[in-house]
């Protein structure tokens, strides 16, 4: 490594290498694995912390639902780890190397808490920090320090594991993340509904969702979309598709399925994926695959867009009608992905947020220069803002850990 990049091994040399960061003014990037550095804004940084030293899984208790690992343990690692058990993390975190058109796809554990990323399972298990039980790292002042622990209970103070989850790492950096995890479902099926507009899938999304059937999949895929999958059921319909998934003990997922099919019965047909085809199609959506061009991943702009589920239709349909690009919706109807063709005028950022009422857009990838130019995260309420600032100036008062990634200065 150059002079300005450094490789910590331990707790108390990556103290020392923070303190002397802020010694000489040196801002840092902080890299775990890497898949996720073109996701933010464009920083300009002295040299880079690379914590890939941290890594491997410390501790897990299958029995008592919980593991600790390094932060820049893969993410696969983990996965592997809680199959072996028959466990998982419940709230679905997306791969998203293959977004960046990154060499590293498969990113770290500590990215994902660092990002707060959760796929769509996350309207009813939660996002990834109702899953971070403690941490350990280093702030921007070079101290070392700790918070939460290896259990879930009330504790009184502040929680930081809350605070430390969506912060991409401009607050610490974290050298160890517990997180509790749970047995996964016996069987997965998932009910397929048939030509439906946008507004009819939201309609029917809300109804599944506010019914007894305890249902942990929500999307819709309109046609061009759907014909971008790799599932033959849902490539082959010729016709937009909402699905809608049912987990947990089989006769009680045969039971809900067979009832949602019913409830579903207006649509122009119906179908049913069951565990294998499933899990695949879900896989998909947790990483938008059908957005995508194959293997040919480029800096087009991504967005994911957080709205009223009722407002998702609307939404969608008024951005796409004025940007072209394709877009489908998840958490139904609430979370919305935008892939948008080249030459739209700065990402589409004004045309996004403009058609918006509430809820906010993240630019999920883009050219360099497009992240450096417009604001990359929903701006802030100035009320808002100067508290990110107070929080920043709390950990990291000099800004050496990934300043700017996040806002402007900060």
């Amino acid at each position: 490594m150059s002079g300005q990049d450094f490789k910590p091994g331990s707790e108390e040399h990556l103290a020392e290498v923070v303190a002397h960061a802020v010694a000489a003014e040196q801002p840092l990037e902080l890299i775990g694995r890497g898949s996720k550095r073109g996701f933010g804004r464009a920083m300009q940084t002295a040299g880079q912390l690379d914590l890939s030293g941290f890594s491997g899984i410390r501790m897990y208790e299958p029995d008592e639902l919980v593991m600790s690992a390094g932060p820049a343990t893969p993410l696969a690692e983990i996965e592997a780890a809680l199959a072996a058990e028959n466990q998982e993390l419940a709230f679905e975190p997306p791969h998203m190397g293959h977004l960046q058109a990154n060499a590293v796809t498969d990113g770290s554990i500590g990215g994902i808490f660092a990002c707060n990323l959760a796929g769509p399972r996350r309207f009813r298990a939660g996002s990834a920090r109702d899953h971070l039980l403690g941490f350990r790292g280093v702030s921007g002042r070079g101290e070392i320090f700790k918070s939460g622990g290896r259990v879930v209970k009330n504790v009184t103070g502040y929680d930081l594991c809350k605070l430390m989850c969506g912060s991409f790492g401009t607050l610490a950096a974290m050298t160890e993340v517990t997180f509790k995890v749970l047995p996964r479902a016996e069987k997965i099926w998932t009910v397929l509904a048939f030509g439906l507009s946008a507004e009819q899938a939201v309609k029917a999304m809300a109804d599944a969702a506010g019914s007894p059937h305890d249902v942990s999949g929500l999307c819709h895929l309109p046609t061009a979309v759907a014909a971008r999958s790799s599932v033959d059921f849902v490539s082959g319909a010729g016709a937009s598709v909402t699905a809608i998934r049912v987990e947990g003990p089989a006769p009680s997922v045969t039971h809900r399925a067979a009832a949602l099919k019913t409830m579903l019965g207006a649509a122009q047909g119906i179908e049913e994926l069951h565990t294998y085809r499933s899990i695949a199609f879900w896989r998909e959506i947790r990483d938008v695959s059908p957005l995508l061009d194959g293997a040919t991943v480029t800096g087009d702009p991504l967005w994911r867009l957080s709205v009223a589920p009722m407002e998702g239709a609307r939404t969608m349909t008024g951005i796409l009608d004025q940007v072209p690009g394709r877009g489908l919706m998840d958490w139904a109807g609430g979370q919305l992905w935008l892939a948008l063709e080249p030459g739209a005028e700065d990402g589409g950022v004004d045309r996004i947020r403009g058609a918006m009422d509430g809820g906010h857009a993240t630019l999920i990838r883009g050219a360099a220069d497009l992240r450096a130019r417009i604001p990359v995260f929903q701006p802030q309420p100035a009320p808002l803002a100067a508290l990110t600032k107070r929080i920043k100036d709390g950990f990291d008062p000099r800004g050496v850990l990934n300043p700017g990634r996040m806002v402007e200065g900060v």
